[in-house]
């Protein structure tokens, strides 16, 4: 086993293909937030990571409000872990198409090739997200940049990774039957792969759950947490298990990740047992067991300590916040898009 395999399964990655463009220079194009596309989806107690993948000609990725930005070359995949908004474009366009205000007419379109800009060089992109626990990710999310790429033309796996997201792209958009469930699959092995290159590159120094996940002893402690955080693991154990001692190990960690290993896997539990809350109907004393505490009362504390509300509140809330973006949607459904 290994860290990285182990928190992609347990985010639950959901992987999308829902955009297949041809944008001729000069043309510049804004993503809305990951927010924005998460309510428009009905998703909102999801986390949509959104990636773009650029099969041929230049472009410019700009993120709003931040100081990020980066070129594009062929077989670039660049990828906005935090949902940020952001900018396309290739030469200086006169306008911005703003995607924000077309959402309905974009995802309505499927995978039919959309054509925009001003006639000159081409570029196609492919373009998706991932949708992934909202709490959980924040584990292995939180220390990535805005906005970071990796090229996957460079070797074989890449290039026959690129090659089928492409030809079933094409399928898709003739409305093969299957197509979207393969482009599903495909889409989430693009992410993994993107972030197992990711990893690979991050420099020596580099601190943060990727580069921990990449140290021989610190990743196998992550990936024992991960595909077991309701055993009941101890320092020693866990010491024991990655062949290390218990200070070393907990030092280790420590610089990684800037806990030691138990603060993590409280953190962990608490939020597996915060998406259990909201995606079953399991009683709290069948959560808190389940997730590796030997008592209700000790969960109900951990959980008032980390969400400042206790796991029953935090239930009704986030089912109450479900329903309202539910029905916000249904009445932005009714509403007429700006392209009618």
């Amino acid at each position: 086993m290994d860290a990285l395999s182990e928190i992609l399964n347990s985010v639950k990655l959901d992987g999308v293909v829902f955009f297949n463009a041809e944008f001729t220079a000069p043309w510049g194009v804004r993503s809305p937030s990951s927010r924005e596309v998460a309510t428009f989806l009905r998703k909102d107690s999801k986390h949509v990571i959104m990636y773009h993948l650029l099969i041929q000609g230049r472009a410019r990725c700009e993120v709003e409000d931040r100081n990020h930005s980066v070129d594009l070359v062929p077989g670039d995949i660049v990828v906005f872990p935090h949902g940020d908004a952001h900018i396309l474009s290739n030469g200086c366009p006169s306008s911005i198409l703003d995607n924000a205000k077309r959402l309905k007419e974009v995802f309505s379109q499927g995978m039919t090739p959309a054509r925009y800009g001003g006639g000159g060089d081409s570029t196609l992109i492919v373009c998706g997200y991932m949708e992934c626990d909202r709490e959980c990710s924040k584990m292995f999310l939180g220390g990535l940049p805005p906005v970071f790429k990796v090229n996957i033309r460079n070797d074989n796996a890449g290039q026959w990774l690129e090659n089928s997201i492409k030809f079933s792209a094409k399928e898709a958009s003739t409305n093969r039957a299957g197509s979207d469930a393969v482009l599903a699959r495909l889409s989430e092995a693009l992410f993994a792969e993107t972030m197992r290159r990711y990893m690979a590159e991050l420099p020596e120094q580099q601190t943060g759950w990727l580069a921990g996940a990449r140290d021989p002893w610190v990743g196998a402690a992550l990936a024992h947490i991960h595909a077991a955080p309701e055993c009941r693991w101890t320092i020693a154990n866990l010491a024991q298990e990655v062949g290390m001692s218990r200070s070393v190990l907990a030092e280790r960690f420590r610089n990684f990740l800037g806990e030691p290993p138990m603060s993590y896997l409280s953190r962990w539990r608490l939020q597996l047992g915060s998406r259990m809350l909201t995606s079953t109907n399991y009683s709290v004393a069948r959560i808190s067991g389940e997730v590796g505490y030997e008592s209700e009362p000790a969960f109900n504390r951990a959980f008032k300590r980390e969400f400042g509300v206790p796991p029953a509140r935090f239930r009704t809330q986030a089912k109450s916040a479900q329903g309202a973006v539910r029905k916000e949607k249904v009445r932005a459904d009714m509403r007429p898009s700006t392209a009618d």
